[in-house]
């Protein structure tokens, strides 16, 4: 447990003392709490009142086998999406990466395939660092807050806030946004309020300037969806209601702006993110691998070309093929806490809507989900080795 870990912990909690809106503990409950080790610092980010009442409760310090095996099924699932997907999908997002800060060009293909490998890669990432964090914490009893909740789900850029590293917008809302004056001083006063925020919120995950960019890059978001939101109530929409359609575009805009902003949160400075828009927008042509000409020979006369597509270790069909594939997961599977809903995988957690046949199968204390987590277990173990390191960790 680092001393930077403690510090953080503690601050929130010195604040709400200072203003008196939480008691004093006693000595043992405040260090319990600071050194409790399955929450860190990347999250999820525990506030004191979700945790330390727990401790109190006579029932975590006796041995309860449901605890075990949710803990336990949850850490086996995060552990995969660790080690097996994020693992292989980052084959085909860090060469690109690399090529671009090295100088090379990257053509419109390549630069997608790149791009989007790292917005899978960071969100299998997260989303299986925090099961992991849920799983450890609820072998012992404790049941943390929900940190990742599909957040590519998203209809919209705020609702794709409160999917994403929950428990951080929490913790700026509630201790930068609140106290700069959140929603109470004008309209004008409260969108310099929300970029504020969001900048903030780039710079605690690392000081440079693509940060403070990605960061401001989702401040500019939030204000041109308020705005949008105001402008559809202006014109009568009532925005409590929506079709499947709308839903669907909403989900598509947000997702493609989401992925735009995580450029300049990947890239190593601000020169090689706009590089790789560049090749995003085509302006270094768009080359198409060989094998397609013979079905899509006709786009010769757009310019666009039939060729290698550079040699970046990795085949351009093998990687739109686990990108394909990885984007069916994120948007039709259900996510780890619904597969676990019916045991309350986690606090706060909000059972949400699943297609009937996902319902039939969630997660149940059973021989045949005894196998499959073993299973998970067992070949995620294999896949272990000494590279596999958390990406969102470094922040």
């Amino acid at each position: 447990m680092s001393y930077p870990h403690n510090q953080f912990f503690s601050k929130p909690y010195l604040f709400d003392v200072y203003r008196g809106e939480t008691k004093k503990y006693n000595f043992l409950e405040y260090t319990l709490f600071v050194s409790f080790f399955p929450q860190l610092i990347s999250g999820p980010i525990v506030r004191h009142e979700e945790i330390i009442s727990q401790f109190s409760n006579k029932e975590i310090y006796r041995f309860n086998s449901e605890n075990v095996a949710v803990g336990i099924t949850t850490f086996s699932i995060g552990l995969f999406k660790k080690v097996v997907l994020v693992d292989h999908v980052a084959t085909y997002a860090n060469p690109v990466f690399a090529a671009v800060a090295n100088g090379e060009s990257i053509n419109f293909l390549i630069s997608w395939c790149g791009v989007l490998a790292y917005s899978l890669q960071l969100y299998f990432d997260f989303s299986g660092y925090s099961d992991m964090a849920i799983g450890a914490a609820r072998m012992f009893g404790i049941k943390l807050p929900v940190n990742f909740n599909s957040p590519y789900k998203a209809i919209n850029i705020s609702d794709f806030w409160r999917r994403w590293h929950i428990t951080l917008s929490n913790f700026l809302r509630d201790y930068l946004y609140i106290p700069l004056g959140g929603n109470r001083q004008g309209d004008i006063r409260r969108k310099i309020n929300l970029i504020i925020t969001m900048l903030l919120g780039g710079l605690w995950h690392g000081a440079g300037w693509n940060f403070v960019f990605w960061g401001g890059l989702h401040g500019i978001y939030l204000v041109i969806h308020r705005q949008w939101q105001k402008f559809l109530k202006f014109l009568g929409y009532d925005l409590s209601k929506s079709y499947w359609w709308s839903r669907g575009i909403g989900t598509l805009i947000t997702f493609l702006s989401v992925v735009i902003a995580w450029i300049f949160f990947r890239a190593a400075n601000m020169n090689t993110a706009f590089l790789i828009l560049e090749g995003m927008s085509g302006f270094n042509g768009i080359i198409l691998p060989m094998p397609l000409q013979k079905y899509l020979s006709f786009l010769s006369n757009w310019g666009i070309k039939f060729e290698g597509t550079g040699t970046f270790g990795f085949a351009v069909s093998d990687a739109l093929i686990w990108i394909f594939s990885l984007l069916l997961i994120v948007w039709l599977i259900p996510n780890t806490q619904q597969w676990m809903e019916n045991y309350e995988p986690a606090l706060n957690y909000q059972a949400t809507k699943t297609l009937k046949l996902w319902q039939k199968v969630r997660w149940q204390p059973s021989n045949i989900w005894v196998v499959i987590s073993t299973v998970i277990t067992l070949v995620a173990i294999f896949h272990i080795s000494q590279d596999n390191e958390f990406i969102y960790f470094q922040f």
